[in-house]
């Protein structure tokens, strides 16, 4: 009877160290009992710096949703890279992440080019990228299984500030000023969709690289134009370049921008108010919103970083790593890559302080709407639209 009793107890812990070993074969990469890691880069230094505070206001939420008790049990470990917009330290990071850190997600990460160099990595081996912080068509045409956008495309963008500036301002002479990229074109391609649309001709498309610092011949060709109006797909600091050099030439045409030059009072002060009257595109509510969420924001900024300016770019990684949060919450404790594509999947018409955005197994492209405002005197923005979304 003995005997046999020791050999039961044998199978069985020969049964269990195979279950243990069953179990650490499944073992989630960037999730443990406690933890889920997650990465984002931005460029803490470099040519966009002033962009760079998406990456830490994505911080300020990840302490906030800690403090709140983490996600069933699980803090977020945030690992913030800086890679100055430079692909090939992006490209360097997105190894780092999937290779060291071993993340379970990523989220935001400034720039189009940047974001290419890590983009094929990042699906290759699975990694589940929520929000990358720009609208280029990339992230989702074609589909990408892993990539989950909530910028609005800036094809799309741009046409909806093109016909804003027809339909509502009575614009007639329309140039483009973009950076000479994916970034910069995709925003070029949307203000040709809506002029080709309706018959009508670019005063000038003029177009300018990262390194470039000396625009005066670039205002020239705009001003000589005889453009009404000029639509900016740029860094901040080339849109704070040509506002001075059109200012020196007697040069004010309406300048209308994307959303990535959409934080006014920041784009105010270094442009010295030259920023006044600009026409922007938003991605989320304004600085000062009354919105229940934004309140909390604000009052989580004031405990957790109040040295930081509260900003459209800084609240913009709120805005990014929301829909992740929620996919996270959605896809329950016994968290796996394929659950949270599938929780993901789940929210439509969803909304944080962003656009309402919906995603289904075939498309994540999350939003087609943006919100238009104009810079007041005080350099703060003044809504002139509510969310409007584009149908073509």
């Amino acid at each position: 009877m003995r005997r046999k009793m020791i050999m039961i107890c044998g199978i069985l812990l020969v049964v269990c160290w195979m279950v243990g070993l069953a179990g650490a074969a499944e073992k989630v990469r960037g999730v443990t009992d406690k933890a889920i890691k997650i990465g984002q880069w931005g460029p803490q230094t470099g040519p966009a710096a002033a962009w760079g505070a998406v990456a830490r206001g994505t911080d300020l939420y990840f302490k906030l949703i800690n403090d709140e008790g983490g996600i069933h049990g699980r803090k977020i470990e945030y690992y913030l890279r800086d890679d100055a917009y430079n692909p090939a330290k992006t490209k360097a990071i997105g190894k780092e992440f999937i290779n060291q850190i071993g993340v379970f997600a990523v989220v935001g990460g400034v720039g189009t080019a940047p974001g290419m160099a890590v983009r094929d990595d990042l699906s290759e081996n699975k990694v589940v990228w929520v929000s990358p912080s720009t609208g280029n068509k990339h992230w989702s045409r074609p589909f990408q299984k892993y990539i989950f956008a909530v910028y609005p495309l800036y094809v799309d963008e741009a046409y909806l500030l093109t016909q804003f500036a027809v339909e509502k301002m009575g614009k007639k002479k329309i140039a483009v000023f973009y950076q000479n990229d994916d970034y910069g074109k995709d925003g070029l391609e949307g203000v040709e969709k809506y002029m080709k649309e309706k018959g009508m001709e670019l005063a000038a498309k003029v177009s300018v690289e990262v390194p470039d610092t000396d625009l005066s011949s670039h205002a020239l060709k705009l001003k000589e134009s005889g453009a009404d109006t000029v639509i900016m797909y740029l860094l901040p600091k080339h849109a704070a370049i040509i506002l001075g050099e059109a200012a020196k030439i007697g040069f004010a045409p309406q300048w209308i921008s994307s959303s990535t030059l959409s934080d006014a009072p920041l784009m105010y002060e270094v442009t010295k108010g030259l920023w006044k009257g600009v026409i922007v595109a938003s991605f989320g509510e304004l600085p000062d919103s009354d919105h229940p969420l934004m309140v909390k924001y604000r009052q989580a900024w004031q405990k957790y970083a109040p040295k930081e300016r509260w900003g459209t770019f800084y609240y913009a990684g709120i805005i990014w790593a929301e829909p992740l949060v929620e996919g996270l919450k959605r896809a329950g404790r016994n968290l796996t890559t394929e659950g949270l594509i599938s929780a993901l999947e789940t929210l439509k018409e969803w909304k944080g302080i962003g656009p309402p955005l919906t995603y289904t197994s075939t498309d994540h492209l999350g939003a087609k709407s943006i919100k238009i405002a104009k810079v007041k005197d005080d350099g703060n923005l003044e809504l002139l639209t509510d969310w409007i979304t584009i149908s073509k």
